[in-house]
């Protein structure tokens, strides 16, 4: 599981999501723009950076870095890049480093070098595991990333409904909930998406959004051709363009197209024909 690659999406998509981790007000994430810099001395590039977007020099830019494997380097590299990215851009405003692990046991050992600044409070070090009390909806969805395939069934399950009970925007809420399809996607690769869809309870083909708006289509087809036949085709239509939309997903977060093809039960080659699509448009 590609878990830098599907945090960064996260943070993309909901930049909330990590002034929630941070214990921070969600407010200050307007604030902020989600980006990567190359830093041109070594070919260093750093994948996470919150920058601000307004004047307010107070305001202090923060570093990312998600690490879900032992790296007794990690603390060597990313000063080595907070640093060079100092010197060469000259940011106004203030640091901070933001590192995020699954557990204490991931953190590099060897960590003397760099006590005086991991014990200031410019650097923050979450461990997704000891995170106390109940969750808001935003952590619940990164904390899903670390739950064990047992329990993340039931915790997306949990997720899907607290979506659906505290999202009022139905756009956010459909890409919320797809995002935590995705993640189970990610930590169950030998279901199928149906599977998945029936799993977390997201009810009958029938009555999913897309099964709709393809019933409306054969409806129209249907006064031509035929109500049955109209239909027919148009859940056909509904049902590819849902799988075009899955795949073009699932390549943003990194999956290959192998695992694309398993998961959505798909020939290879229409995987690949679809990936081809989308780069080209």
């Amino acid at each position: 599981m590609k878990t830098d690659t599907i945090f960064y999406r996260i943070f993309q998509q909901y930049p909330e999501i990590f002034f929630e981790l941070l214990d921070r007000p969600v407010g200050e994430a307007s604030s902020y723009q989600f980006t990567s810099v190359e830093v041109k001395q070594l070919a260093f590039r750093i994948d996470g950076l919150f920058l601000p977007t307004t004047g307010e020099l107070s305001l202090p830019f923060y570093l990312v870095e998600v690490q879900f494997q032992s790296d007794e380097d990690l603390y060597y590299r990313i000063f080595a890049e907070l640093f060079l990215y100092l010197r060469q851009y000259r940011p106004p405003h203030p640091w901070r480093v933001a590192l995020i692990y699954p557990t204490r046991n991931v953190e590099p050992q060897d960590r003397s070098p760099f006590d005086c600044l991991l014990s200031s409070s410019r650097v923050r070090r979450i461990y997704l595991d000891e995170i106390q009390g109940e969750p808001t909806l935003g952590v619940g969805v990164v904390k899903l990333i670390i739950e064990s395939e047992a329990i993340a069934p039931e915790a997306a399950k949990q997720l899907v409904a607290q979506t659906e009970r505290e999202v009022a925007d139905p756009n956010r809420q459909r890409e919320l909930i797809e995002l935590i399809e995705t993640i189970i996607v990610y930590k169950l690769p030998q279901k199928s998406r149906e599977e998945i869809a029936a799993m977390l309870g997201l009810g009958d083909l029938k009555e999913t959004r897309f099964y709709q708006d393809a019933f409306a289509d054969g409806e129209q087809v249907g006064e031509q051709r035929g109500i049955e036949q109209g239909l027919q085709q148009g859940l056909q239509q509904g049902l590819q363009q849902a799988n075009r939309q899955a795949v073009r997903g699932m390549l943003q977060v990194g999956l290959s197209l192998e695992t694309i093809a398993q998961a959505l039960n798909l020939p290879l080659e229409l995987v690949r024909q679809w990936a081809e699509e989308n780069r080209e448009s």
